[in-house]
Order: structure tokens, then sequence, then C-alpha cells
């Protein structure tokens, strides 16, 4: 019977489904503390700031643990990985539910869930390179859709739960719908297709696997490549620009500017809509079109729609769902391309503890503009600068897109030969 199912359907996708589902709600768990921020202001009397520095060492945890998630999942598979993360990630938000002091929501939705979800940020890049030759990029747009789409999907429920029935209890329901995901890892998850009697898709032999460099020593063989700064530094400026400071501060911007919890939240519902269609997209133009290229002009569109956030709030919620429309398009178009450049520079082997370090830089850049814009707009009173500055980063971030060289760095990963 398996047998006969793997003729007809390659078990892969099953695979990819699954990935995408724990992505989709471990991502949906890292942006719960946005709709947190007017609550815990009304309840605890917390400023923005200090909200915003325990949201911003959740970020800094995801850096720390992509790194290092990305070389266990090298090692030890993603199955495992999948299923301590998550438990993790559920025990840790049911606790919140009771939280009262700052330090608490610094621990729990900082430092624990920031690490998880750090991990969990590098398993799709594994997935695609294990499972898939052909296709490749457009798998990595559809793993990559579920941490943004999650992030984007989840709020309005979750503004709506906070709302209406209190952010305990949403916190609550939150810990439990990640616990349910369990179930499908436990049951169909595969680490490779030879666990299946398979090859991966495309591939006419067996792909071959070294083993993984430590996260630290493969750090200090990229460092030597001026391509690994380019590319981290311009996923930096992605994390910036989007985890950092539009995912946590735009609900609540669109809050200041009298436009009701909910609604606001329905604007983030079509940002996380066109964003998947963006990503797809990205993913097939990356299977055929330079990366590069396509990396600068992606930061370039994204830096026009910020400089335009500000004028298009003054029009109500009808300019924000443009804005969302424009944003969403563009918010994760950069993953694919990244992605293939890390494979591109440094070859297959260790894609997932490489992207682990580039994924690292983007959360360091989203950790600092989610702390930034909450300093930010306790001393200005707004958003706006925060907004503008952000579009101007996005300009750095093309032409280091652009001045990235496509040379084989594969060899720095070498393990060094045994002396004679």
């Amino acid at each position: 019977m398996a047998e006969a199912l793997n003729r007809r359907f390659f078990y892969g996708w099953v695979v990819v489904a699954i990935t995408i589902t724990v992505s989709l709600a471990s991502w949906g768990v890292r942006t719960a503390p946005a709709v947190l921020i007017k609550p815990l202001e009304a309840e605890f009397g917390w400023t923005r700031a200090e909200i915003s520095s325990a949201i911003a060492i959740g970020l800094l945890m995801t850096a720390v643990g992509a790194p290092f998630g990305g070389v266990l999942v090298d090692r030890f598979g993603p199955k495992m990985i999948l299923l301590g993360i998550t438990l993790l990630t559920s025990v840790s938000v049911l606790a919140a539910s009771q939280m009262d002091a700052l330090w608490q929501m610094s621990l729990l939705w900082g430092v624990l869930v920031g690490f998880a979800t750090g991990i969990s940020a590098v398993i799709g890049a594994s997935v695609a390179t294990r499972w898939f030759v052909q296709r490749r990029g457009l798998v990595q747009g559809i793993l990559g859709s579920g941490a943004s789409v999650g992030q984007l999907v989840f709020l309005p429920l979750l503004a709506w739960l906070a709302v209406n029935v209190g952010w305990r209890e949403m916190t609550v329901i939150l810990g439990v719908i990640v616990l349910v995901t369990l179930a499908p890892i436990l049951v169909l998850m595969r680490n490779s297709p030879e666990d299946v009697g398979l090859l991966p898709y495309g591939a006419t032999e067996p792909v071959p696997e070294g083993e993984p460099a430590r996260p630290l020593e493969l750090l200090r063989r990229v460092a030597r490549v001026p391509e690994f700064w380019l590319l981290a530094g311009s996923f930096f400026v992605c994390g910036a620009t989007s985890n950092g400071i539009v995912l946590q501060h735009f609900q609540a911007h669109a809050v200041d500017h009298g436009i009701p919890t909910v609604q606001a939240s329905s604007a983030l519902a079509i940002m996380g809509a066109m964003n998947f269609v963006g990503v797809l997209a990205s993913g097939w133009m990356t299977d055929r079109h330079d990366p590069r290229k396509l990396l600068a002009f992606f930061y370039t569109f994204r830096g026009v729609s910020l400089f335009l956030l500000p004028s298009m709030t003054d029009l109500g919620l009808g300019g924000l769902t443009v804005f969302a429309v424009l944003f969403g398009l563009d918010y994760i178009w950069t993953i694919p391309p990244t992605t293939a450049l890390c494979a591109d520079l440094f070859g297959h082997r260790n894609v997932g503890a490489v992207y682990g370090w580039v994924f690292a830089a983007h959360q360091l850049g989203a950790a600092l503009l989610a702390y930034l814009g909450g300093v930010m707009h306790d001393a200005l009173g707004n958003y706006s600068l925060a907004f503008i500055g952000s579009g101007v980063l996005c300009g750095f971030g093309a032409l280091m897109a652009l001045r990235i060289q496509r040379t084989d760095h594969s060899e720095t990963l070498a393990p060094a030969a045994a002396p004679a």
C-alpha cells in the first residue's frame, strides 16, 4: 500500500504540509505580543518602551536559536526538533497566561518562545533541501510563507479574543492550539526521503550528505567571505523593516489613530493573504531569475511602501488596507532568493546552518527596530519617523543585494584535510 502511494504521490508534500502547519502555529505565537501592547498598558501601566523591550528580547532569542537550530536539524533531523520546540512553545504560552510582571513576559514570551521560534525558522530550509531538487525555490517559498502568514493571519483572531474574552484567555487558547500540532508530527513526519524509500523530488541518485559543522566553527568559516556579510546585512534590513517595525507596531499605530483593534487586525489579515500570494510568486521567480536582482527590487518596493505609510494612515482604514496589500505582497518576497543564495554561495550540505546565521541577522534587525519603535513612539508620540527611517534602511538593503557576487564558496565549509 505504502509503495503504491509513493508511486502516485510524493510524500515530501506531506512533510511540507506538516512543517508549514507547525510554522503557522509557532509564528502565530511569536506575533501575539503585538496584540497585547494595549491590554498590558491598561492593566499594568507598563510603557510602550517597556513592552517593546520584552518583544525585542523574544526577537533577539530567535536570532540565538536560528543558527543552533540549523545545526540541530542537520544532525538529528526535522522530526525530533519539531517535537521539542512545539512542546516548549505550548508550555511557555500556557504559563504566560498567568503572568503579572514584566520579567515574566521577558522570560516566557521573550527567552523561551523566542528561542523555540528561532529554531523553527530554519527547519523549512532543511526540509526543502532534503526532499526537493526540482521546485526547491517554490517549496522554500511555500515554507517561508508559513512564518509570515502565521503571524499575520493569527492576529485578527488573537485581537478578537483579546477584546471579547480577555488576553489571558486568549493566551490559553493559543497554547492549546500549539499543543494540538504535536499529533501530525508524531504520526506523519519523516526526516528524509530515504525513510519512505524515495529519492528527493527530481533527483536521479541519492544526494550525498556530510557531517554538519558546529555553529560557531561554521560562523568562523563563513565570516571570511564578504558575500556572507552582504547577504546577512540585507536580511538584517528585512527583519528590521518587517518583523521589527511593521509587525510589532502596525496595530498599535492604527489604534493610536482611532481605528478599532479588530478592524486594524483585519488589515493585517489582508496583509497575510497578499503575503502568501507574494511569496509563491517570489519562489517561482527565484527558480527563473537572478536572486540578487530580485532582492534589490523587493527592498526598493518595500522602502517605497514604508515611505507612504504615514500619509496612508491619514486616510483611515481604507488607506491602511491599501498599505496592507502593497506591503503584504513584499513582506517575505525576500526569503526564497535569500535561501537560494545561501545554497548557491555555500553549497547544500550545511544550508540549514548557514541560513540559520543569516536568519540570526534578520532577527537582530527585528529586535532592534521593535525596541526603537517603542522608544521613538514614547519620545515623539507617533511612529512616523520610525516608518520613514525604515524606508531609508530598505535602500541600503537593495544596494547590499546588488553587490553580492555569485561565487561558489562551498569549499570554505569543507572540513580541513587530516595531516598525512
